[in-house]
């Protein structure tokens, strides 16, 4: 079931995971949400038709709600109820010590939380880089509740071009004014914090050691898997070991794509994904 707002402006729920929602009541009603799960408040942004199939966006592991932007209008218009927050310790959500890379436990927690309070059933989820493993985590964990899954850029294991490409980013935070403005923007004063959680949770030991292969096979929905083929942190084989490791996926790589495919692509992607939810949907 959809999000419906109270005249108050308040959702009742469990007392543990309180939520305070503000809402714009149109002829497709859209609220702002301030929900706290898990000893942490998240913001959340729904939008679109409240009779909609749920699609819930996961954003990247510097981005936050408005690195979906491009898509949200496009999925609505399509049809479909878009739900997009910023992950904990990103955006507008509440600042966070670090990131648990790479088993996104807290990740997992928090959206399992989310769909819980929110009461829908049988999701779409659609992730892009760090956003794609948690999405794939969630669909092999609970492959019930997901009825379709689209990842874009995501990563099941380690590989070197991976590194290289966490390095790069790396060095234009520390050298590219135009970068830490951008990550500003996106995380205010936290930015600086969201950096080095993120640059740091993928130099742990265990992210060194990772390799999410084997639980591909627990994924029993439709999935597109989407890279870029100039992608700066990974190879064209690691999208096609995502596909090869999920029943029946689907794969596309887009020639001269990088890594901010959604944003950079923007319309050859919108496209393609609505085509494929509309078709398995």
């Amino acid at each position: 079931m959809p999000l419906k707002c109270s005249p108050t402006n308040a959702i009742p729920t469990r007392p543990k995971n309180t939520v305070a929602c503000r809402c714009n009541q149109k002829a497709n009603p859209e609220a702002i949400c301030l929900m706290q799960i898990n000893n942490h408040h998240l913001q959340i942004n729904i939008h679109g038709p409240a009779n909609g199939h749920p699609v819930i966006l996961l954003h990247h592991g510097l981005g936050s709600t408005q690195a979906w932007r491009k898509q949200v209008p496009a999925l609505t218009e399509a049809g479909y109820r878009v739900i997009v927050y910023d992950r904990w310790g990103y955006g507008q959500s509440e600042i966070r010590p670090y990131l648990e890379v790479p088993s996104f436990s807290d990740d997992l927690a928090d959206l399992s939380a989310i769909i819980e309070n929110l009461n829908l059933s049988m999701i779409t989820l659609i992730g892009h880089s760090d956003g794609g493993t948690i999405a794939l985590y969630y669909a092999a964990q609970h492959p019930e509740q997901v009825a379709a899954l689209v990842t874009v850029a995501a990563h099941i294991y380690i590989e070197p071009k991976m590194d290289a490409g966490v390095q790069g980013v790396r060095h234009a935070f520390e050298n590219d004014a135009r970068f830490r403005a951008g990550l500003r923007r996106a995380h205010g004063d936290q930015f600086e914090r969201v950096f080095h959680n993120w640059f740091d949770g993928w130099h742990t030991p265990k992210a060194l050691n990772w390799d999410m292969r084997p639980l591909l096979r627990k994924i029993t929905c439709p999935t597109l898997v989407i890279q870029g083929e100039a992608d700066e942190h990974a190879t064209p084989q690691h999208a096609r070991d995502i596909a090869e490791g999920i029943p029946d996926a689907q794969l596309w790589l887009l020639p001269k794509a990088k890594h901010m495919l959604p944003q950079e692509n923007a319309a050859a992607f919108n496209k393609r994904i609505i085509k494929f939810l509309n078709a398995v949907l």
